[in-house]
């Protein structure tokens, strides 16, 4: 025992002195113990983290290694499409052939991620680390897991020769996290033949959470709300600092935002956050419990409703349109009065309210025809999509087989996603992921992205499991 534990050191610090940091390299007992499938999974995986699709880069080079891939595992040419508006910014769509008894399912997924510098993160953010249990490296959560998943997935079920009711279209694309060539956008505007199918997946929205490092609730997002950005403006004839008047743009601004940050919106609730309210009660207790179940019924009540918003910034950004101050700029010199003051409200507006309402709503809170509120970013307004039982059940059925006792729950998600642009082109769009991440650390975007390495497999398992439930066949 003593020398092997003498030998498995001495190979330690080896591996550690050469700087191998793939996780192969880091941990060869658990890459040997992957399955063939979970090896391709691992590779595809790596590849794809290993390739920085910032937006400066662009994704053309991830594209073309999964179009690679895809092509040495026999999906034919002209199934294959590697499009976009220019040579940097290139999206991949692939279609898996059924027998057409029913139009497509759309699976999508975003290869870009956010900027890592170096200097941040205790790992280089574009290498795949293992470590203690974790995948390190940027994309790791947001969201190339999930595409390695995608690609993974299709390979193995050409391997097994598995023939869908309807055709499985797996979508990679561009700019999600910012830039000018959002993909999906483009391949609606362009290319929209490609991507036409009866619903999509999208598992950049819902999926599961890790509460205390269990398994806990397993979300399928159905509708999100719609980003708008308002410019709150005040403009003076300034003058000296030193003869100051009571009329001054900084002060009449910073009145209207204090108006602004003592109102609420009213309590909106839907088919999709009644039921979420009334499946997490669940897992609540006490009072908590009981407003969520009390949400769940007709007509709302308000006492319940506004205990849920006060308990917690995520009840109340579910419960209601919201309207922040995010920005803030003002005057010209420190010894002159204020010209011009200015400041972002970014809005977070409910599906079901309208952006006409919210405007209306800002100058009655404003109340004051001298601070000049306008729009300033293009709204995708875009509808909520019917919780489907077919699909909820299907969710529901290989939930509880992988994880016996999770809630599973219809989600509004509060943030945005591509999703949007799609529901507003008609189609309905379900965020469903099988892999699972803790409620109370997500790195997305953060130092140190990570993913536990067997919520990832266990991710991959419930993906193809969850593909060949939708799209049908043997």
């Amino acid at each position: 025992m003593k020398k092997s534990i003498l030998y498995l050191t001495f190979i330690m610090i080896i591996a550690i002195s050469n700087g191998l940091t793939s996780a192969s390299a880091q941990n060869p007992i658990a890459s040997k113990s992957l399955s063939p499938h979970q090896q391709l999974a691992h590779d595809i995986f790596r590849e794809l983290i290993e390739i920085n699709t910032t937006i400066d880069e662009g994704c053309t080079k991830a594209t073309e290694a999964m179009a690679k891939r895809l092509k040495e595992a026999g999906f034919p040419a002209n199934d294959i499409h590697v499009v976009g508006p220019q040579p940097q910014h290139l999206n991949l769509v692939v279609r898996y052939r059924g027998k057409g008894i029913h139009k497509p399912v759309l699976f999508i997924g975003h290869l870009d991620v956010v900027e890592a510098r170096r200097q941040d993160w205790s790992y280089d953010p574009f290498k795949l680390i293992e470590n203690d249990g974790y995948y390190y490296g940027r994309g790791t959560i947001d969201m190339k897991n999930e595409d390695a998943c995608l690609v993974a997935n299709l390979i193995r079920l050409r391997q097994e020769g598995f023939v869908p009711d309807r055709d499985i279209i797996v979508a990679l694309t561009e700019d999600e996290e910012g830039g000018t060539f959002n993909g999906i956008k483009w391949l609606l505007d362009n290319q929209k033949d490609l991507i036409d199918a009866e619903f999509c997946i999208n598992p950049d929205s819902g999926g599961g959470e890790l509460k205390n490092g269990m398994p806990s609730v397993m979300e399928i997002q159905t509708c999100e709300k719609i980003y708008i950005d308002y410019n709150l403006e005040v403009r003076n004839k300034g003058g000296h600092s030193s003869r100051p008047v009571k009329e001054n743009a900084i002060y009449r601004l910073a009145a209207a935002l204090t108006r602004l940050s003592n109102y609420d919106f009213p309590i909106r609730l839907n088919e999709t956050t009644r039921m979420f309210f009334e499946r997490s009660a669940l897992k609540e207790t006490g009072q908590t419990s009981e407003d969520m179940l009390t949400l769940s019924k007709e007509p709302v009540d308000l006492a319940a409703a506004n205990r849920l918003a006060a308990s917690s910034s995520y009840y109340n950004s579910m419960l209601r349109t919201t309207c922040v101050a995010t920005m803030l700029s003002g005057g010209h010199a420190e010894n002159a009065l204020p010209q011009i003051a200015r400041a972002n409200i970014n809005c977070r507006m409910h599906p079901d309210d309208s952006p006409e309402n919210v405007i209306l709503t800002l100058k009655s809170i404003v109340a004051d025809t001298l601070v000049n509120i306008t729009s300033i970013s293009t709204s995708v307004i875009s509808p909520r999509s019917p919780i489907r039982n077919d699909i909820l059940d299907i969710l529901e059925k290989h939930t509880a087989s992988m994880w016996p006792g999770v809630i599973v729950t219809p989600v509004m998600s509060t943030g945005a996603s591509d999703s949007k642009y799609i529901r507003a082109a008609g189609v309905p769009v379900y965020g469903i992921s099988g892999m699972f991440t803790d409620i109370d650390d997500n790195r997305a975007h953060g130092r140190n992205e990570r993913i536990g390495v067997k919520e990832y497999y266990d991710g991959i398992e419930f993906t193809y499991r969850l593909m060949k439930s939708l799209a049908g066949g043997k």
